[in-house]
């Protein structure tokens, strides 16, 4: 490649100190020869920036007044970044020496493809994917999504299955690349998810707009997850069921809106109830709260829908339920799924 677009890598921070430590040496050490990192700092009370600024005092530092969240944050951050490519890491990753060329290489080929995402695998086991983002997302006809080598609680060991390059339906915020104009244009994250789902609702809303995500298998990135919240905390159920509801409400078709929203309330009671059964009552009063929200909301919401264009692009959308595939099919490999069920 003889141009080097300039790549901005940042990374978005909140008491994450130990994460910094552990794996700042290797995005540090990247070999893209164009390329600027950055701390977004989201109002830290810990010691996570004087570490930086002592250790690594080449890295610059943004800092926002207060913590906004994922969305807000890297709004607020990415608005004071010049740079020809975003790239929105996770402060819990590690990456390879040569991640970022083989995605920027993809990106610079096809005007139309504006963000991308690596092969994610688990850092507590290499050979395997990890939960969000795996080789790229997808979404089902009602809005849950799912990843090619994970689907729901089921995740794939990678032996080379899915090492082709693809148009897929999101990009996981968790290793995010994006042309910067495109960020731009779609107005980068809804600030109102505060955390989880927001990189989806911004894929969807530039699918919309004809645009396409894709998956690079040259590049590996190695992702703790749930590094700010785990998965058993109420506060992540409450955010995951919410947001759904929100991203449904801003980006499907209006002759869809209603049955779709209408079927996803009986998912989700399901999910309460069993939640209950579990003695998780936490969790399940989580999804009521999500439901309450979604309704408190659901004018604010309607103000943020765009007219669906003819060109919008629906590459990774699954026509059936993931829901009753995985559970009544007994489909939980991403290779079991019916490949013209897909658009």
């Amino acid at each position: 490649m003889k141009n080097y677009p300039k790549v901005a890598v940042v990374i978005l921070n909140w008491n994450g100190r130990f994460f910094l430590e552990k794996f700042l040496p290797s995005v540090y050490n990247s070999s893209y020869p164009n390329i600027e990192f950055i701390i977004g700092d989201n109002a830290s009370t810990d010691d996570s920036l004087s570490f930086v600024r002592a250790s690594y005092p080449k890295i610059t530092i943004l800092e926002n007044s207060e913590n906004y969240g994922f969305a807000g944050g890297y709004n607020h951050i990415l608005s004071r970044v010049e740079a020809d490519y975003f790239v929105l890491l996770n402060s819990d990753v590690e990456v390879t020496p040569n991640w970022i060329e083989p995605v920027i290489e993809m990106l610079e080929r096809d005007t139309h493809l504006v963000a991308a995402q690596p092969k994610i695998l688990a850092f507590h086991n290499k050979a395997k994917f990890e939960h969000a983002g795996a080789a790229g997302g997808y979404l089902d006809r009602y809005g849950f999504p799912f990843c090619c080598g994970r689907i729901m609680d089921k995740v794939e060991y990678d032996l080379g299955q899915y090492d082709d390059e693809k148009e897929i339906f999101w990009a996981s915020g968790a290793s995010l690349f994006i042309k910067s104009w495109a960020w731009k244009e779609a107005q980068g994250l809804d600030e109102d998810f505060f955390a989880h789902m927001e990189e989806i609702d911004l894929c969807w809303r530039l699918k919309k707009m004809g645009y396409r995500i894709g998956y690079c298998p040259d590049s590996t990135v190695y992702h703790v997850g749930g590094g700010t919240l785990n998965a058993s905390n109420p506060q992540k159920t409450y955010l995951n069921f919410r947001n759904n509801l929100f991203m449904l409400q801003k980006n499907l078709p209006i002759e869809q809106l209603f049955t779709v929203i209408f079927i996803r309330f009986w998912f989700d009671f399901a999910a309460l109830l069993k939640f209950a059964f579990d003695r998780k009552f936490k969790d399940a009063w989580a999804v009521s709260r999500a439901h309450q929200a979604f309704f408190l909301n659901i004018f604010k919401n309607a103000k943020k829908r765009k007219n669906h264009m003819p060109t919008e692009n629906k590459t990774g959308q699954y026509k059936k339920s993931i829901i009753t595939d995985f559970y009544l099919d007994k489909k939980q490999k991403f290779s079991d799924l019916d490949q013209e069920n897909f658009f």
